[in-house]
């Protein structure tokens, strides 16, 4: 396995609309999709790619700790192109005793793990350009069997 480019990142904010506003207008950054599915509220933003960056709404709530918390959601490491590259990194993972989340996104397929202080790191492949065309694409996200 090998890192090939750092792909995305993804914060925790209290206020996805006022984010928005902050990251988009006032430091310019294009909005390229938004997710508003089962509680979940996202926008995603791109400076040429799928999406380079992205905001997370979450109540704020459990202190400095936890997935309602504001921060740092993960950051995304692209590996590859082709669904081989992930499953050696998914082998690699599993024998060095690594919790494997694999989640397909359609034009990419990921493996979400935490680092040792538990920080979120996605490692994943690009596997189409169709977000080029329709940019909601890369909202979704389904269990991934490798």
């Amino acid at each position: 396995m090998q890192v090939k480019a750092l792909g995305h990142v993804v914060i925790r904010v209290t206020d996805r609309v006022r984010a928005e506003a902050f990251y988009s207008g006032v430091l310019g950054m294009p909005v390229c999709a938004r997710l508003d599915d089962n509680g979940v509220r996202m926008s995603f933003f791109s400076l040429g790619n799928h999406h380079d960056f992205a905001v997370m709404e979450v109540s704020g709530e459990g202190g400095a700790t936890g997935r309602a918390a504001v921060g740092l959601d993960h950051v995304a490491f692209n590996i590859g192109t082709d669904l081989d590259e992930l499953r050696e990194a998914k082998a690699k993972l599993e024998s060095a005793g690594i919790r494997i989340n694999p989640i397909d996104h359609d034009v990419t397929k990921s493996l979400y793990i935490r680092d040792p202080d538990g920080n979120g790191v996605e490692l994943y492949v690009d596997v189409s350009d169709a977000w080029r065309q329709e940019p909601q694409r890369i909202t979704t996200g389904l269990p991934l069997a490798l």
